[in-house]
């Protein structure tokens, strides 16, 4: 998500919204449970089960966005900002799993298909937890947005996913009884669980992407790069070089290094004071970053570059 796209602040922060996601999950799978119930429908009995899979999720990010605020200490000097990742994989595990199970359900429905009942009530539970999934998910995303969270966007892509599911199932329950066909209902539950697989399996490689020092989103590289050039078009811009430039996400913080090579004969104060101006300006560009610039002689490269030159 573009860290620098500008957005409404929410009055929600991190922990409200996870607490009120668990309270909707709560919600959700007392009146989709109800919905199967009554229904003997599998397709709303397998988005009932997914709906357990939220209650997982959402504690184990509120747990985790708790930890990531914690300042840094001695043992992690660079913050906790990386324990959003756990929460995204997380949820993604449980997904799959959960629709391992519907799917294991749902075969055994198809091999033996059961009648529908009282589809009237079924159908207006499913409509009314879907309604709540989808504005807790707009909630989320505005929220993800703004605290550049992981964790949020996990949990918001799966709610989207949950509401999508349950129109499938509505689609495919009222088909069932307009053409009398059984087997479509477990049938949809199979294609349900196919499409939970695959959303589960996209953030567990997002949350693996993180845990590995992804680079910066190509947004937040191009305002950086754009605040270096604008540097070095500046009144003695022509003797400035910046080069060996290294960037990391982690949770919400941004992380940056590079070098800025000087004329020799500058004072330390002078190229000091120059290096302060590129980092406020580079922490101005792009939300959350922390920069660690490196002075260096224009006619000097470090050490560990001229290293890896002769390997």
């Amino acid at each position: 998500m573009p860290p620098d796209r500008p957005v409404r602040r929410t009055p929600w922060g991190p922990s409200a919204l996870l607490r009120l996601s668990i309270a909707v999950a709560l919600l959700t799978i007392v009146l989709k449970g109800a919905a199967g119930y009554i229904t003997n429908s599998m397709g709303l009995i397998s988005d009932a089960m997914e709906s357990f899979v939220n209650l997982a999720s959402a504690m184990f990010a509120l747990a985790m966005v708790t930890i990531a605020a914690r300042p840094a200490d001695d043992d992690h000097p660079y913050g906790h900002h990386k324990a959003e990742y756990f929460s995204s994989g997380f949820e993604g595990i449980l997904i799959v799993g959960a629709a391992l199970a519907i799917g294991w359900v749902a075969v055994t429905r198809l091999l033996a298909p059961q009648p529908l009942e009282q589809l009237g009530w079924g159908l207006a539970l499913s409509v009314v937890s879907s309604a709540f999934n989808a504005g807790l998910a707009f909630m989320l995303f505005r929220a993800a947005r703004e605290h550049r969270s992981i964790a949020l966007e996990a949990d918001g892509r799966h709610l989207v996913t949950d509401v999508w599911t349950s129109a499938a199932v509505v689609v495919g329950i009222v088909a069932v009884h307009f053409t009398g066909w059984l087997w479509l209902d477990p049938l949809l539950a199979i294609g349900v669980a196919l499409n939970i697989v695959r959303e589960g399996a996209k953030l567990v490689w997002r949350s693996s992407q993180g845990l590995m020092d992804q680079a910066l989103e190509p947004e937040s590289l191009a305002a950086l790069q754009a605040t270096l050039t604008r540097f070095g078009a500046q009144p003695d811009g022509g003797r400035l070089r910046f080069d060996d430039i290294a960037t990391r996400r982690a949770g919400q913080r941004r992380f940056a290094d590079l070098h800025m090579h000087v004329p020799g004969d500058w004072s330390l104060q002078r190229a000091a004071g120059l290096r302060d101006a590129v980092e406020q300006a580079l922490m101005d560009a792009v939300p959350g970053l922390r920069v660690t610039i490196q002075l260096l002689p224009l006619d000097m490269e470090a050490r560990a570059v001229q290293m890896a030159e002769h390997e």
